[in-house]
């Protein structure tokens, strides 16, 4: 704009005085000054102006590995960035310092030169992660339109706490999801994520049956808070229900974090057994994180059993894969984009 500011798409005018954000499920209300819950967002005068547009506070360069995705173009590289905010407050979270406080040093960054980047780097892909995606939605799509025309796929890294208003729209734009699934617990989102889980199921149901956006999930298992045996069993049934078998589901390590750090760390065989529960009932792509057990990163057949892609972490060392998807071995076709 003219005035150096951009205006938010999804909003709308309650008053003279306030304005209601319409782009997550918490519909912040915003008298003149007012930031929204998330810090990426102001009514400015009786408008909605984003404070996070082609603004970076982290920008790297990753194995697809480390999203983590592992039926999307496992072994290719990714450019990743991310701006400040967020719109929920999770007592755990990794990156807290760039998504719970509004004055952390950003650095511009323009779309042309994310383009620029990608070219140069001989990278096809890029990621709108570390802090929320959804909370710097029109500078996500605008880059996500860019790379398009270029010929470059975008991959959202969310915890999917987005309005059935805005989601549409913006997950057009995507190719590729991970959504955490942090819980089955109503009350887990709310005291511990200050957010509501009922959202993000309606979302993950919405971006498996209405969309083409390839979709994984993440579940961080912390000890005593979301991995109880009938809360798992109530999420993979639920999972499997109504996401189907196949979609690749990531069991990952806690580490203590920001207001969680008298939290003891999840022990190894925890994850591996909450991988096989999963196995068990009829998960065929189940992946275990933040532990060192290198197996349990493979990519096995849900046919014959073999090793399809074989990893060392986040390194893709070997794929045994025919054309179409297909097993080297048996000729079963796996889900993905290879």
């Amino acid at each position: 704009m003219s005035d150096g500011m951009t205006r938010g798409k999804f909003w709308q005018k309650i008053d003279n005085n306030i304005i209601e954000c319409n782009l997550c499920p918490r519909k912040c209300r915003l008298k003149n000054g007012q930031k929204g819950f998330c810090f990426g967002r102001e009514n400015k005068s009786g408008e909605m102006i984003v404070l996070n547009y082609e603004k970076c506070s982290t920008i790297a360069i990753d194995p697809m590995e480390k999203k983590p995705l592992y039926h999307f173009y496992p072994g290719s590289k990714i450019l990743s960035f991310g701006t400040i905010g967020c719109n929920l407050d999770c007592k755990f979270c990794q990156n807290w310092n760039i998504s719970r406080f509004d004055n952390v040093p950003v650095e511009e960054l323009k779309i042309d030169s994310i383009m620029e980047v990608l070219k140069l780097k001989k990278i096809n892909n890029i990621a709108f992660t570390y802090n929320e995606p959804i909370t710097f939605a029109e500078f996500a799509m605008d880059v996500a339109d860019s790379a398009h025309d270029n010929g470059f796929k975008t991959v959202c890294v969310s915890s999917g706490y987005i309005s059935e208003d805005a989601r549409e729209k913006f997950f057009s734009k995507m190719d590729a999801a991970n959504i955490d699934l942090k819980s089955f617990s109503e009350e887990f989102y709310r005291t511990l994520c200050s957010g509501s889980l009922n959202p993000v199921l309606e979302n993950l149901i919405y971006l498996k049956n209405e969309t083409k956006v390839w979709l994984e999930l993440t579940t961080l298992l912390i000890p005593g808070r979301n991995d109880g045996e009938n809360e798992l069993k109530a999420m993979i049934d639920w999972v499997l229900k109504y996401l189907g078998e196949d979609v690749p589901w990531h069991f990952s390590a806690f580490h203590p974090a920001y207001k969680l750090n008298d939290v003891a760390q999840t022990e190894p065989e925890r994850v591996l057994e909450v991988r096989d529960m999963a196995i068990r009932v009829g998960a065929k792509y189940v992946y275990a994180g933040n532990i060192s057990d290198r197996k349990s990163s493979n990519t096995y057949c849900a046919n014959c059993g073999k090793v399809l892609i074989e990893r060392n972490y986040y390194e893709v060392k070997k794929i045994n894969l025919k054309e179409n998807n297909k097993c080297l071995f048996c000729g079963f076709e796996i889900p993905g984009y290879f």
